[in-house]
């Protein structure tokens, strides 16, 4: 990275890889003064983020106030409580800002539309009993009210949520993507959710636990069991949230 007066280039390096396969763990640095606060950006895959990286890294500024790295996890829950774990007990950053894309429970919301989580929870971390889902709070196989969980909920309680200018929604996370009408049946009376991820808990739950500030920002990509690709907006979604991803980092 060269300074020349207040210009500054993104020079994306891989500041960490290992044997993991590709991107399923790297770090991508800006190299700021280590005094600044820090900020690491959270994304499953490289494409939900391209046009991020692109901004900072051949048109603009970085945000004067913060260093920023990028950790690329693999998708899913476990990779991502892996891969922030791991990153966390290398370098441990001020803030945490996950940023994917998603499906949505509510036909009302618009394709593209970019939200932030404000709860989540484990959906498929359950069982189907009497035609009725029941969690493994239900089962009372774990206090509802034991840290991090607050009524089966992880909950993001930061300051910085207050910050973000969108709509704030419940998610759940799942290992299995949703595709029966019989299961949206089962999440919707259980969790009322408008967003599933793959790896947003995870988030919420690694940083509840470490207690680092963090926010979960989600572009609605598709509608829940929508399995035709022809009826996904995935090039409307990625750039909406990438467009949101830089107008925060800009309001930190």
């Amino acid at each position: 990275m060269r300074r020349k007066g207040k210009r500054i280039k993104l020079s994306l390096k891989p500041e960490v890889e290992d044997s993991l396969p590709t991107l399923q763990f790297r770090i991508w640095t800006n190299n700021r003064s280590p005094s600044m606060p820090n900020c690491l950006i959270v994304a499953a895959t490289p494409l939900e983020i391209a046009p991020f990286l692109t901004y900072y890294r051949t048109k603009k500024e970085l945000p004067e106030q913060l260093h920023i790295d990028v950790l690329l996890t693999g998708i899913g829950l476990t990779a991502t409580t892996y891969s922030l774990t791991r990153q966390l007990a290398i370098k441990r950053p001020d803030l945490i800002i996950q940023a994917g894309v998603g499906g949505c429970f509510d036909l009302t919301m618009q394709l593209g539309s970019v939200v932030v989580v404000k709860q989540e929870a484990i959906a498929d971390q359950s069982v189907i009993e009497l035609n009725k889902l029941k969690t493994m709070f239900d089962l009372e196989l774990v206090p509802q009210d034991q840290y991090p969980f607050e009524k089966g909920w992880l909950i993001n309680k930061s300051e910085l949520l207050k910050k973000v200018k969108l709509k704030k929604v419940k998610a759940v996370s799942v290992n299995e993507i949703t595709t029966s009408k019989q299961k949206v049946k089962f999440y919707k009376q259980a969790f009322n959710p408008v967003i599933e991820s793959m790896e947003g808990a995870a988030l919420h739950y690694v940083c509840l636990m470490e207690k680092i500030p963090f926010v979960q920002i989600r572009s609605i990509s598709n509608y829940i069991a929508e399995r035709n690709k022809k009826n996904w907006n995935m090039k409307e979604s990625i750039s909406n949230l990438n467009n949101e991803l830089i107008r925060l980092l800009k309001n930190i």
